[in-house]
């Protein structure tokens, strides 16, 4: 069989951060594989040494039997490797026509450049690709399983032989991500050779043909036919334990016995920014429960989530926590009654890359100091801060690094440091295990039920079923920004996905 992609002793570091070791890595063509591996393993790192995003310190790229020099992504492209990653490259407020010609190294414009010619060659792409959206649709305005295929059709112009996606399932639904497998079988089937960076197991021994594993920066199994390996051999590799675990045990008391924590009374929002805003959502979150949202995206989740944090004012009807009416209620005052919000994305809206890590900590130690009046210690918020961090396991050198220097997991670690830390009476986490390996989902899962058990009421909004199925004492379902239906155990993915798609 022949090698479509080989590295040979690649070798990366990061100041003092040994972010690959020596890896080798031979993958054959007309295959899908998956790269595995814990946050902070080095997937994404390999991948963007792979795509010539990143040029290593030491060891060669091959694609498709040709010597490529590594640290470029034209060379990569040149030579028939392309990447689709985890953060869509597409710039969002463009026409979909006018960001793939920016975009791709294929130009449709002609040696005279014609809008009408560019928008006209790309539909054909598009629809050749099953892709029915318009070149002149804005792309953040599309739901985001067609701007991942938008950016597969990119990466596909260029004659790609080799295709990288970085984690492509974490933003989709589960109907989506089977549309997506769909897709990719048939790329393989038609020659491509695809690696896909994934995290869960169900996935991987669904699409992959072969899986390597890494494991902090080294390679601890090359590509092995997934057909000869169970989920245990794999986890057994990655961590050297089965970190699959079930979910934490829900509360035993029924939920209607519990203390009202928060009252959604006939809520109504704006639409912002091409998402839905609430229609009419009425609820109760009790003391003690996990209260799962299930959804598509882009059904009013958001909404939701912005409306119960204070940064978006409801039109219509009223929120209250403990009887305490909270419409006009800061986003600090809110935190003050003991009301926590996880945002959806870690990267863009739930730490400052560039801020210090006590800094990213600062709500909740600056609490600490705050009896000392305008004079507070820089130096014992920063001793606090690391407590905090340690208590919550986060891998860091120093309180003072930034952000960015984080893992996925490890900066997941420090939201929730922030956030389940001190007085918890409400707390709504959107998405807390995308993009997760299975110690840091696990983790997630355990604070959350720690918050539970203490009292508070969550809220867990979730595009994966198998956790709010694991977790939840019930599932409220949302479509169209408003409440389709509102489930107990024991939870029927056929009822569920029906009341999600509007179908029953």
């Amino acid at each position: 069989m022949a090698i479509a992609l080989e590295c040979k002793d690649v070798d990366v570091r990061f100041g003092a951060v040994h972010a690959l070791k020596n890896v080798s890595l031979r993958l054959e063509t007309g295959k899908i594989h998956a790269l595995l591996g814990q946050n902070g393993a080095g997937k994404s790192t390999i991948a963007r040494v792979m795509s010539g995003v990143l040029a290593p310190q030491n060891g060669t790229l091959e694609i498709m039997s040709k010597p490529v020099a590594t640290g470029s992504a034209t060379n990569a492209q040149a030579a028939g490797l392309d990447i689709v990653h985890q953060r869509f490259a597409l710039p969002p407020t463009f026409q979909v026509g006018e960001a793939l010609e920016f975009a791709s190294a294929r130009k449709m414009g002609g040696a005279v450049f014609s809008k009408a010619r560019t928008d006209a060659a790309w539909a054909a792409r598009l629809k050749a690709a099953g892709i029915d959206v318009d070149p002149k649709a804005k792309l953040a305005d599309l739901p985001v399983e067609t701007t991942q295929s938008i950016e597969i059709v990119r990466a596909l112009a260029n004659d790609a032989d080799v295709l990288i996606l970085d984690e492509p399932t974490a933003l989709l639904s589960p109907g989506a991500i089977q549309d997506l497998f769909t897709n990719l079988r048939d790329l393989r089937d038609r020659g491509v050779t695809l690696i896909v960076v994934l995290h869960k197991l169900k996935e991987v021994m669904e699409i992959a043909d072969t899986v390597s594993i890494l494991r902090q920066g080294a390679l601890v199994m090359g590509p092995t036919p997934t057909a000869g390996l169970t989920a245990d051999d794999i986890s057994k590799t990655m961590i050297g334990e089965v970190a699959a675990a079930a979910p934490v045990a829900k509360g035993a008391s029924s939920v209607e016995a519990k203390e009202v924590i928060c009252s959604f009374g006939a809520l109504s929002s704006p639409t912002k920014g091409g998402e839905i805003g609430l229609q009419d959502v009425s609820f109760d979150l009790h003391a003690g429960e996990v209260l799962g949202v299930a959804g598509i995206e882009g059904n009013g989740q958001r909404a939701l989530a912005e409306v119960f944090a204070g940064l978006t004012q409801p039109t219509e009807g009223h929120l209250s926590m403990n009887g305490i009416s909270l419409e006009t209620h800061s986003v600090a005052e809110r935190r003050a009654l003991g009301l926590r919000a996880v945002p959806f994305d870690r990267m863009t809206e739930g730490a400052g890359l560039t801020l210090s890590l006590w800094e990213n900590t600062m709500t909740w130690v600056a609490d600490r100091f705050r009896r000392f009046g305008p004079i507070v210690s820089t130096a014992k918020m920063q001793a606090d801060a690391s407590a905090l961090l340690d208590s919550y396991g986060v891998v860091y050198n120093t309180p003072t690094q930034e952000g960015l220097s984080l893992s996925g997991g490890n900066l997941q670690r420090v939201i929730l440091a922030r956030e389940l830390t001190g007085t918890v009476k409400a707390v709504l986490a959107a998405q807390p295990t995308r993009g997760l390996d299975f110690n840091a989902t696990n983790f997630v899962w355990q604070e959350l039920n720690r918050v539970r058990s203490d009292g508070a009421g969550v809220i867990l909004l979730s595009s994966d079923l198998d956790e709010l199925f694991g977790i939840c004492d019930r599932i409220l379902v949302m479509r169209g920004g408003a409440v389709a239906g509102v489930f107990e155990p024991d939870f029927s993915a056929t009822q569920i996905g029906a009341a999600m798609v509007g179908a029953g």
